[in-house]
């Protein structure tokens, strides 16, 4: 069994920059691909980036390809996703979710997921 918690959204100002952390715990963490998605009300998740167990592989979607970047930190059981120059449209519920299928960009492809963080992008 693995559990994800989120942490690092809230409100923020359009040009900022966020960071927002993913903390994996129960399994052994370096087994699992790690991945962002982020939610819109009545809409399916959206994938933004995935990163191998190893860290050395990297897969964004093309919409995050520029402003959004994935990286580990296996000694601290921790995923991040930075965010530079929030726009109001990045206003969504993020999570992280991991799985075994490496670079996986669908939601099924995961099979442990974080209850989601909210970030609210002000213009």
């Amino acid at each position: 069994q693995v559990q994800l918690a989120e942490s690092g959204g809230g409100l923020v100002q359009a040009g900022d920059s966020l960071r927002l952390s993913c903390v994996v715990s129960g399994d052994t963490f370096g087994r699992y691909s790690v991945a962002w998605f982020r939610h819109f009300p009545g809409q399916t998740s959206d994938f933004l980036a995935a990163i191998s167990w190893g860290g050395s592989s990297k897969y964004y979607s093309d919409s995050a390809k520029g402003r959004f970047t994935i990286s580990r930190d296996n000694a601290k059981n921790t995923v991040f996703l930075e965010i530079a120059s929030l726009k109001p449209e990045d206003t969504a519920r993020y999570s992280c979710a991991a799985g075994t299928a490496e670079g996986a960009n669908w939601g099924g492809g995961y099979d442990y997921w974080g209850p989601g963080i909210q970030v609210t992008v002000s213009s």
